[in-house]
């Protein structure tokens, strides 16, 4: 195994984007930032997911030590349906309440990114953030359909209740945009992130001799 030349840090606990990143040759470290999720408002659904991965991403990059340059990537993801921001269910009957009202509709995912670049211990940190939004065509699952998804617990804990990479895929009947977006991670928004920093994409590969 040879070193690559940063330490990549996912501020995230996320496993949709930690799997996003390796498939994409990246493996972090995952840890968990400790922003109050709650606590955080803005005006629109594109600055509230901006504004909570940057506080993701500062809060895990300010407790790094060590002297090792290092990116830090915040995220975080809402969808937006007529105006209305639809987060996580938490519950079994949230989720069905969800599914319910979003079937056969369309909706739009925001996912907010941040990075940071601490070239070395002591020196000024820069940092990047953007927003990438996809268009979601939903299918319309029958009402038994949505009760079997929702009892495998996969879209209690992610935003919107529903995944395009996991069992929810089938209930979605196509997207626009970047399909990564949807799993919480836009691999094109992160790369040009990580070149405004002056950062190339194959510095982040965990390569092998």
């Amino acid at each position: 195994m040879t070193d690559r030349r940063y330490r990549v840090v996912l501020a995230s606990a996320s496993p949709g984007r930690l799997a996003t990143l390796r498939r994409a040759g990246v493996e972090p470290e995952v840890i968990v930032s400790q922003v109050d999720e709650d606590a955080v408002t803005a005006p629109t659904p594109t600055g509230l997911v901006t504004t909570l991965a940057t506080l993701k991403c500062r809060d895990v990059a300010e407790r790094l030590t060590g002297d090792r340059p290092a990116v830090v990537i915040g995220g975080d993801s809402m969808l937006e349906i007529d105006g209305e921001v639809v987060g996580k269910p938490g519950t079994a009957e949230a989720a069905i309440q969800r599914w319910k009202a979003i079937r056969g509709r369309t909706g739009t995912l925001h996912s907010g990114l941040c990075v940071r670049l601490l070239d070395r211990c002591g020196e000024p940190a820069r940092e990047a953030s953007g927003v990438a939004s996809t268009v979601i065509h939903f299918a319309e699952p029958s009402d038994a359909e949505i009760e079997a998804y929702v009892a495998t617990g996969e879209p209690l804990n992610v935003a919107g209740g529903f995944t395009i990479d996991g069992l929810g895929a089938p209930f979605i009947r196509g997207v626009e945009g970047d399909p990564h977006n949807v799993v919480g991670l836009s691999l094109p928004l992160l790369r040009d992130l990580l070149a405004g920093l002056g950062v190339a994409w194959p510095d982040l590969w965990t390569s092998r001799a």
